[in-house]
């Protein structure tokens, strides 16, 4: 049964790896096995199990936190969605932003209701996590390839890219591109925060702007996930480590806003080589550790 010492530790790995793009699934699969916590690792990869209320508290305090953290952008949203509702315009950046983010969350949205599920079962076990880790480092690496040349091609035009385009004036096709892109996290070790930053950085944003778009694109996503599987955490699955998963909920709201407030401004001037790296290094000492 989940400890309470476990339920702290895989809450944090969940806040900070979450934003983090070095993936909080393929973490949470890896770092118990490395561990030893053999019920745990079977209890990830079973169809019915307290792990799976777990991973309500821990979506949950995870969305709560990003919308504390960007509580006055969504207010915003809230309003101009509204307003865009009611007058069938988009007019304000504020509901540019809103409808962007409605259109990028439906691809994750429905994929993850028909196969969310099924994917877990089938993946969530360390080899598999670790090989998905690794192909989350070469998928950091060709976003930065492919920014740099973009760059590159548009300063040579004198393009305003090469400054990165601002998150409001992103088109709707990109905006699907990028939900459909959110879509691999559904496999643990491709990490949602980074394959969302790639295809962000693909459609012509900068740094600083993938982040925040796909900062704000996650906490729909993460916060549906949770509410859409409380069933688990209030029914059989529940039963014993409600206290525990309460403790691991608190850990991974408080990481996920530390989490947010450092990479807000880490992705203001820096890139995403430091996560390839290691996710090709872990990946790969990983896949040698479970082959």
């Amino acid at each position: 049964m989940l400890t309470y010492f476990q339920a702290i530790v895989l809450g944090l790995i969940q806040g900070f790896t979450e934003l983090f793009p070095v993936s909080s699934l393929g973490h949470s699969v890896i770092l118990p096995q490395l561990l030893g916590w053999t019920d745990v690792v079977a209890a990830q990869s079973a169809s019915e199990s307290y792990f799976l209320a777990f991973l309500v508290g821990l979506h949950v305090a995870t969305a709560l936190a990003l919308l504390f953290y960007y509580r006055t952008t969504w207010a915003g949203i809230g309003r101009g969605l509204i307003v865009s509702i009611r007058t069938r315009r988009i007019e304000t950046p504020e509901q540019h932003l809103g409808w962007l983010l409605v259109v990028a969350t439906i691809p994750a949205g429905v994929i993850g209701l028909l196969l969310e599920h099924s994917l877990r079962v089938v993946f969530a076990r360390p080899l598999a996590a670790a090989a998905f880790l690794f192909l989350n480092g070469l998928i950091l690496l060709f976003g930065e390839w492919v920014r740099r040349r973009s760059v590159r091609r548009a300063a040579a035009e004198g393009s305003r890219l090469a400054m990165g385009e601002r998150v409001d004036t992103l088109d709707m096709g990109n905006a699907i591109v990028i939900g459909v892109a959110q879509t691999a996290a559904l496999l643990p070790g491709i990490s949602r925060s980074g394959v969302t930053m790639v295809a962000g950085l693909a459609s012509g944003l900068d740094h600083e702007g993938a982040a925040r778009f796909s900062f704000l694109l996650a906490t729909p996503i993460i916060l549906a996930a949770g509410l859409y599987k409380l069933p688990d955490l209030l029914g059989p699955n529940g039963d014993g480590v409600r206290p525990q998963i309460l403790a691991g909920s608190i850990a991974a709201g408080l990481a996920a806003y530390v989490s947010v407030r450092f990479l807000t401004r880490y992705f203001a001037t820096r890139t995403l080589i430091p996560f390839a790296v290691y996710c090709l290094v872990v990946g790969m000492l990983a896949v040698i550790r479970f082959a």
